[in-house]
């Protein structure tokens, strides 16, 4: 068996038993469509494994770029919906793979309208749901400028916005070092694919399509991006380190703005915003833990010092318990 087929593997049934985990205690509610949420989020999490591939050469900045897609906020908070909202959500992952790999091949001019894909199954899975009579997503779902506040805090918006669009808290420093490596190495095309996307989930609906599904492609691309930036984060060197300083004084600007928002719900009347201040407050604490862990690896590189295993293990860790809590906090929100 194959290396490739190996870490496909090992990457699946990692996904599958934490599904079963997040899950597993409703199983004895559930109607048959219901499963289907266990299906999408192993689905969507492999489909971004595969195609960040493409880009990202480490397993685990693969793995945990698949995570954060299946797992993450936007992912699991579409049960919130019909079922098959979600696998539609899953399939994009995968519709995006014939245009990334042919870019590889002798084959690349295919590579542009191979990435139109996407975004006809979308019109096509509205326009057949809508003969149908299934209507997974309504409508006139789509996103406000109030919901880009689950950006900085997704936990706290599951029970108050429309579309989880967050990437937990950690992941957010690879996030960065993951747009600066996109900008400075010109991918004009992941960028146009991101914003028709991240513009089109703003619009008012058309075609009957619901506009918060086009999300599911601009988080794709963050996602990968991650992953990418997770990997980028774990072999910077010396001249990577204003990049490293940037993220840690941006996550530490974050800390202290969630801090700064638990004190704030902490003072509301009659305690009626602790809810809302304990989760900001364990916001504080994983931008906290990840502004440590950029700081490190920032001290690590001034003293030109690698260690990418040591590296590795800090990232892993700490994305690892972010989504862990994040994910289980969120489905036990939603069912």
């Amino acid at each position: 068996m194959s290396k490739n087929l190996l870490k496909f593997a090992a990457a699946a049934g990692i996904y599958a038993g934490f599904a079963v985990y997040l899950y597993q205690p409703y199983f004895k509610n559930f109607d048959r469509l219901q499963y289907f949420l266990v299906v999408n989020v192993c689905l969507a999490s492999l489909g971004c494994f595969v195609l960040s591939r493409r880009w990202v050469a480490g397993f685990w900045a693969s793995l945990f770029a698949g995570a954060i897609y299946g797992f993450g906020p936007f992912s699991l908070g579409l049960a919130g919906y019909h079922p098959i909202a979600g696998l539609l959500a899953a399939t994009i992952p995968w519709l995006f793979c014939p245009a990334a790999f042919a870019g590889k091949t002798r084959w690349r001019w295919l590579s542009r309208p191979l990435s139109a894909l996407p975004f006809l199954m979308i019109l096509l899975f509205f326009q057949m749901t809508t003969y149908l009579r299934l209507f997974a997503i309504p409508v006139q779902t789509r996103l406000h400028l109030a919901d880009l506040a689950s950006l900085l805090a997704p936990l706290v918006m599951v029970n108050r916005s429309t579309a989880l669009i967050g990437f937990y808290h950690i992941p957010i420093a690879s996030l960065i070092m993951g747009f600066s490596m996109l900008l400075a190495a010109r991918r004009f095309g992941i960028m146009i694919i991101f914003t028709v996307g991240a513009v089109s989930a703003f619009c008012n609906p058309f075609l009957n399509i619901s506009p918060v599904i086009w999300l599911s492609i601009p988080v794709l691309c963050c996602s990968i991006l991650i992953g990418a930036g997770m990997q980028g984060l774990v072999s910077a060197g010396s001249a990577d380190r204003k990049w490293l300083m940037m993220t840690t004084a941006i996550m530490a600007a974050l800390s202290i703005v969630t801090l700064l928002l638990a004190t704030k719900y902490f003072s509301v009347f009659a305690a009626l915003g602790a809810g809302y201040t304990t989760l900001f407050v364990q916001a504080t604490k994983m931008y906290i833990l990840g502004t440590i862990a950029v700081a490190v690896i920032f001290f690590m590189t001034r003293a030109k010092l690698r260690l990418a295993g040591l590296r590795l293990v800090l990232l892993c860790s700490a994305m690892a318990i972010d989504i862990f809590f994040g994910a289980r906090f969120i489905v036990d929100k939603i069912l």
